[in-house]
């Protein structure tokens, strides 16, 4: 077997691997622990939310989200520091996620198509926000890193004003 060949199978993301990254992402999330959240990422990743469901997610495009490492510090410090008005008080939230769908990336990354539900109680409400999830995976040494994450909301264009968390 080629070095090449050999390094590739060995650093290759099996998706049982990947969904146990996705859940675990999904709990940091709910429990606000942004600081381990943020250290899950690659220092180029991407973190977007379009507002158009069936648009391109390009910078050049609007979007409720563009964030890359400098923006999600910023967002996360935001958030906990209760100067954010949609963020006080913060709202508990459940995450689901599940259907996974796996496309293999010629770089040795891993991306995963997911469902997720994320059920939010704030101000003695609930609210249901349905979505489809993108996340690209890569191998950093003997840990994965989530280097994207796309997250396509059902009714974008009525219920993203006024989340104050990351989804």
């Amino acid at each position: 077997m080629s070095d090449v060949m050999e390094k590739t199978a060995t650093n290759a993301i099996s998706l049982d691997e990947a969904i146990r990254f996705i859940w675990r992402e999904a709990e940091l999330l709910d429990t606000q622990d942004y600081a381990q959240w943020l250290d899950l990422w690659t220092p180029e990743g991407l973190y977007i939310i379009p507002i158009d469901r069936d648009g391109d997610a390009r910078i050049d495009q609007l979007n409720v989200a563009y964030d890359d490492a400098e923006m999600r510090a910023a967002r996360t410090k935001r958030l906990k520091s209760g100067f954010s008005m949609s963020s006080a008080p913060s709202a508990r939230t459940v995450r689901l996620v599940s259907r996974f769908v796996e496309e293999a990336g010629d770089d040795g990354s891993l991306t995963v198509r997911a469902a997720q539900q994320v059920v939010e109680y704030k101000f003695n409400r609930t609210r249901l926000l349905g979505a489809d999830v993108t996340y690209r995976l890569v191998r950093d040494g003997d840990r994965l890193r989530l280097d994207h994450k796309e997250i396509r909301l059902l009714n974008s264009d009525d219920s993203l004003w006024g989340i104050g968390y990351l989804l």
